[in-house]
C-alpha cells in the first residue's frame, strides 16, 4: 500500500536519514543537493511511502522540475525488504503518480555506487539524459529520463 506524507514528517524523516546513511557507506557523505519539504507538496510534487502490513519499506518523492518535468529524489527500499520487487513496485507507482500530477517526463540523478538502483531504472526503460542539478558536474552521477505517455 502507498500513502502520502509530507516530506517534513517524522515517518519520512527517518527513512531520510537512513538513505542518507548509506550514501554516507557508498559516496562517504550524505547527499548534499538542496531541498525544501515544500518542493515535495501537491499540486506539482508528492511524497510517497511504500507499507507493507503497515510496516514503512520504501520511499520516493516527486519535485516539480519545470517544463513538464518532474525529479525522482530519496527513492529507497529499506535494507530487509530488498530484493522481493517493492522498488519496481515503488517505481511504477511514482510515474502514475507523476502522470497524475499532469507531468509529461520524469528524471532523476543516481549514482553510479548504486548499480542496483541503475539496473532497476535502466529496466523501467530509463535512458540517459543532460546532467542537472547539484551534481551535474559529478563523474559518480548518472542522469536518467523517461517519458511519461498520458
Amino acid at each position: 500500500m502507498l500513502v502520502e506524507a509530507a516530506y517534513d514528517s517524522a515517518l519520512v524523516q527517518t527513512l531520510v536519514e537512513e538513505v542518507q546513511a548509506e550514501y554516507v557507506v557508498r559516496y562517504g557523505g550524505p547527499d548534499d543537493t538542496p531541498l525544501s519539504p515544500a518542493e515535495f507538496a501537491p499540486p506539482g510534487g508528492a511524497f510517497l511511502v511504500a507499507l507493507v502490513d503497515g510496516e514503512p519499506v520504501g520511499t520516493a518523492g516527486l519535485r516539480d522540475h519545470g517544463g513538464g518535468d518532474v525529479e525522482l529524489k530519496r527513492m529507497y527500499v529499506r535494507t530487509a525488504h530488498r530484493r522481493r520487487g517493492y522498488a519496481r513496485l515503488l517505481l511504477a507507482a511514482v510515474e502514475e503518480r507523476a502522470r497524475a500530477l499532469g507531468h509529461r517526463r520524469l528524471v532523476l540523478e543516481t549514482g553510479l555506487m548504486q548499480p542496483e538502483a541503475v539496473a532497476l531504472y535502466r529496466s523501467a526503460g530509463y535512458e540517459d539524459t543532460a546532467p542537472y542539478g547539484y551534481y551535474a558536474d559529478s563523474e559518480h552521477s548518472l542522469h536518467l529520463a523517461k517519458a511519461l505517455p498520458a
